[in-house]
């Protein structure tokens, strides 16, 4: 009989972390260990080596991350402790004891200015304290390990925890008129397809021992849209009667800078792991039929 495959997920209490403990049921074969930030803060660089060493997980997926992009210019002190440091310290802990890492960052690595997809290979340049915090964690862990997967994702939204489709739902159904920015574009990314398709990243990789090659990937949705389109479709598929209307960032200045166009090329990834993407919208309504389904 085969070992079962054990997995560690910090971040358990997350957004991700969430959709992840809800998928496991459907992973039998499978042991999942889930923290929250008490009982495992990556921060904290002895206590990755002591949980790696008591569970000896065949892979950790990081989903703990500092992720209020606003509070990070005030505080990115903490924020680099959090996104920069600790993934380092964990990547040292799961190099030593042979777990596979997946760790999870973000399109805001980059300034926005090339108006065409952002590559794997192309240069980064933060405009906010979490987009360099998160570029700093990147970097941590390619400096110790080159057993991990970095997923670049963008604009994660889900059934769990605080995020833009819950905002706009909520407003839509109390205000009836919603101002959207149509200057920023990415793609929208439901948080159930990544951690969908990163368990079936694992099992291509361990279990079926796929010649996957380990380094950066990014991974969205396919398509893009602005932040007023993404809230026109939540509006729409989820029969809210509400009206939208496009305005400009400089009507909500906000602290941190964000990039205007931040779309990733997902060629990479579709190409190595052949994991299909489903479209932004997609996405969606998936999360308003997995909304009602779970209630």
């Amino acid at each position: 009989m085969n070992k079962k495959l054990r997995i560690a997920v910090t971040g358990g209490g997350g957004q991700l972390g969430n959709e992840l403990r809800f998928l496991a049921p459907h992973f039998p074969d499978w042991e999942f260990f889930f923290f929250t930030k008490v009982e495992w803060d990556i921060a904290i660089e002895s206590l990755n080596e002591e949980q790696v060493m008591k569970f000896k997980p065949d892979a950790v997926i990081n989903a703990a991350a500092y992720t209020n992009v606003e509070r990070a210019e005030d505080d990115s002190e903490n924020a680099l402790i959090s996104n920069g440091l600790a993934p380092g310290y964990l990547a040292r802990a799961c190099k030593k004891h042979g777990a596979l890492l997946i760790h999870i960052s973000t399109d805001y690595v980059f300034d926005g200015e090339k108006r065409a997809p952002y590559s794997e290979n192309d240069e980064v340049h933060p405009l906010n304290a979490y987009g360099e915090s998160k570029l700093a964690g990147e970097r941590a862990v390619d400096s110790v390990s080159n057993r991990y997967f970095i997923l670049r994702t963008s604009w994660l939204y889900g059934t769990f925890g605080h995020n833009f489709y819950k905002t706009m739902k909520r407003l839509g159904l109390e205000k009836g008129q919603l101002s959207v920015v149509n200057d920023q574009i990415a793609s929208p990314t439901y948080s159930r397809f990544l951690a969908q398709d990163i368990l079936e990243l694992i099992r291509l990789k361990l279990i079926e021992h796929k010649p996957i090659e380990c380094g950066l990937y990014h991974y969205t949705q396919t398509g893009e849209a602005s932040w007023f389109d993404f809230a026109n479709e939540i509006i729409r598929v989820n029969n809210i009667s509400a009206s939208v209307e496009p305005v400009s960032s400089e009507r909500f200045p906000t602290k941190a800078k964000r990039p205007h166009y931040s779309k990733l090329s997902t060629d990479r990834w579709m190409h190595n792991t052949g994991i299909a993407l489903r479209s932004w919208q997609e996405g969606v309504q998936q999360c308003a039929a997995d909304e009602h389904q779970t209630g």
